[in-house]
């Protein structure tokens, strides 16, 4: 059975038993597999100049991150720092951004959350400075069922421990948050979950957005949405082995 980040040999044979003519993917260092992420969202839209920052915690305690000196479309699997748990560089030539203390105060808070997303990612972004939250009106948008928790209490940036400490507890045990005028927040699992979460609030956001445009729809009630949606522990299969296909196809040079 073919090596498939974040999804066991069990959840491959229950959705498709057939194992194809040849792997989904080439077997990924965990650093290719954060810079492949920040590619993956840079194209759905986390794609706010330099702006964003992920955390992937290993199971020995340490961290990876994307550096703060590059955009999420050039980042590469040397690039990608390595953290202790107070988030000093271990290993890596770049810098940390300073607004990195919300991830810290979210992996200490909540245990089983091994992937913190933060950017200021477009159509959630809308909605963000809105201090709404965008009803569900579509089956993607429905992937993620739970509450979408709106953290209005804006103070600043990220760089003040109260307030990033703030934040993470007003988040509670919710899969995703929007920041009232700054950005998204997506929690995970694994990256394979998180990337399910941040690509369905993305495009939950945007059919919305379209949707208010044209004058308004009937978004689905939370009973739809509980039915639709995946079951998101495993994330969505094949989804993230496909979209990062993608990214190797137009650059190669990312497992660099």
């Amino acid at each position: 059975m073919q090596h498939i980040p974040g999804i066991n040999a069990e959840i491959v044979k229950q959705f498709a038993p057939n194992a194809g003519r040849r792997p989904l993917l080439p077997q990924l260092s965990e650093a290719a597999q954060v810079a492949l992420m920040c590619r993956m969202l840079f194209r759905e839209g986390w794609n706010e100049h330099i702006a964003g920052h992920i955390t992937y915690r290993l199971p020995d305690g340490t961290m990876l991150t994307n550096p703060w000196e590059l955009a999420w479309d050039e980042v590469t699997a040397g690039d990608i720092l390595t953290l202790d748990a107070s988030g000093a560089i271990i290993a890596g030539e770049w810098n940390t951004t300073p607004a990195l203390g919300l991830h810290l105060h979210l992996h200490r808070l909540r245990p089983e959350v091994n992937v913190v997303i933060h950017n200021h990612a477009q159509y959630s972004g809308i909605w963000a400075n809105l201090h709404r939250v965008p009803p569900v009106y579509d089956q993607a948008g429905a992937y993620v069922d739970g509450p979408l928790p709106l953290y209005n209490e804006y103070e600043g940036t990220f760089e003040d421990a109260d307030t990033s400490l703030a934040a993470a507890k007003a988040l509670g045990d919710a899969k995703w948050a929007l920041l009232a005028n700054h950005g998204a927040l997506v929690v995970g699992r694994d990256l394979r979950q998180a990337h399910l979460r941040a690509i369905t609030l993305e495009w939950r956001s945007m059919r919305a957005y379209q949707v208010e445009q044209l004058g308004g729809g009937v978004p689905l009630t939370e009973e739809q949405v509980a039915a639709i949606a995946l079951p998101d522990a495993n994330g969505f299969p094949f989804l993230w082995e496909a979209m990062a296909r993608r990214e190797l196809r137009e650059d190669p040079g990312i497992l660099d």
